[in-house]
């Protein structure tokens, strides 16, 4: 089985997290412009972005698998993060989140490519599945640029926001089961 901690593409270079990360992830995912969408998300402290990163590790450990850093193969500048890490033991959660400096430019739908194709060689009987908010206009068009179908829409549970709806994205037909893990709290 290929080692996926390390990917390359012609413009991006994609590697397990590492410590030496933490600062820049951090900044990233502190960025209120990152999570206009879900601003009760964003960290707030460096030890949020430690347990993001560590449920990351654990994936990665787990199933050979999670999301990466991803930064720009030309200079190495921090693009996001992105990848698939299994969750509820019955889907591949896809998570792609940018520097906003870099959104426009194709990068996400690049990232979820090279997950997909991950997740399909590492556990090819798991769905990949994009669990989205509906008003990131931008999430969901990378959710089906890349051939993700919705196949759930519904509350947000959890989310302070009453009104908040989620989206369900797959890359094919899942059962109750799956869908309870991706939208319950």
């Amino acid at each position: 089985m290929t080692d996926h901690r390390h990917v390359t593409t012609d413009r991006l270079v994609l590697t397990a997290p590492v410590p030496g990360d933490l600062p820049e992830l951090h900044r990233l995912h502190a960025d209120p412009r990152a999570y206009r969408h879900w601003p009760h998300g964003r960290h707030t402290t460096p030890e949020q972005t430690a347990r993001l990163v560590a449920g990351y590790t654990d994936s990665w450990d787990r199933y050979g698998l999670g999301a990466w850093v991803v930064r720009a193969a030309d200079d190495g500048r921090l693009v996001g993060m992105g990848g698939c890490s299994v969750r509820g033991g019955v889907g591949w959660n896809l998570y792609y989140r940018l520097d906003p400096a870099e959104w426009g430019r194709g990068y996400a739908q690049e990232v979820v490519a090279v997950a997909r194709a991950a997740a399909g060689e590492v556990r090819p009987d798991l769905p990949v599945l994009a669990y989205l908010l509906e008003v990131n206009e931008g999430s969901r068009r990378t959710a089906e640029r890349t051939g993700l179908t919705r196949v759930w829409r519904g509350p947000d549970a959890g989310n302070p926001d009453p009104g908040a709806v989620r989206l369900v994205y797959a890359d094919r037909a899942v059962d109750d089961r799956v869908l309870a893990a991706f939208t319950e709290v």
